[in-house]
């Protein structure tokens, strides 16, 4: 993973230069988020694998599927995808999203949460979750939530390496250890 990361910096890193670089930039970086994203979503599938691991398969080509799979790219983000495919590394675009996206959330001064929650949640209930969190961290909030029917209820926040968990199943983890201490 670190190794990945590695490679994938410098292209998350002229991504977002290319983004910010924008008239519009807030516009310019959702746009470059989506596409990102998109992308991602595209070499991650079966059959894109199969097909960035052919070596009859040009890079031309395989950036020329990519981008139309993915769909709405803009000439800059085409651009993109052509230089990471000539360079072989359309694989890592996975990792580009991830620090691409932590660039943008430290640029915006955002803190990304991710929310596990045991059911899916009403968007007040996110609200009030958000507003929480803003006023305990003092910075806007992106919210990612998770429904993970393990926590039995209840939900398990995490933004960075602090977790706050107020989960049903992350409370009788708690009492369990009390117990058999």
């Amino acid at each position: 993973m670190a190794e990945l990361l590695t490679i994938a910096r410098p292209y998350a890193e002229a991504a977002f230069g290319l983004a910010k670089d924008q008239p519009e930039q807030a516009a310019s970086l959702k746009a470059w988020s989506e596409a990102l994203s998109r992308l991602a979503a595209v070499v991650q599938s079966p059959d894109a694998a199969r097909l960035l691991s052919d070596p009859k398969v040009s890079a031309a080509d395989s950036a020329r599927l990519v981008s139309e799979v993915s769909g709405g790219l803009n000439q800059g983000q085409q651009g993109f995808v052509r230089v990471m495919a000539e360079n072989g590394r359309l694989s890592v675009l996975p990792e580009v999203l991830l620090h691409f996206e932590s660039l943008r959330n430290e640029y915006e001064k955002v803190c990304a949460a991710e929310v596990r929650s045991a059911l899916p949640m009403t968007d007040a209930q996110l609200s009030d979750v958000v507003n929480l969190l803003s006023k305990k961290f003092g910075r806007p909030i992106k919210a990612h939530v998770v429904v993970d029917p393990s926590l039995i209820g209840g939900v398990s926040v995490a933004i960075g390496d602090e977790v706050i968990d107020a989960s049903v199943s992350g409370k009788l983890s708690k009492m369990a250890s009390a117990l058999m201490n």
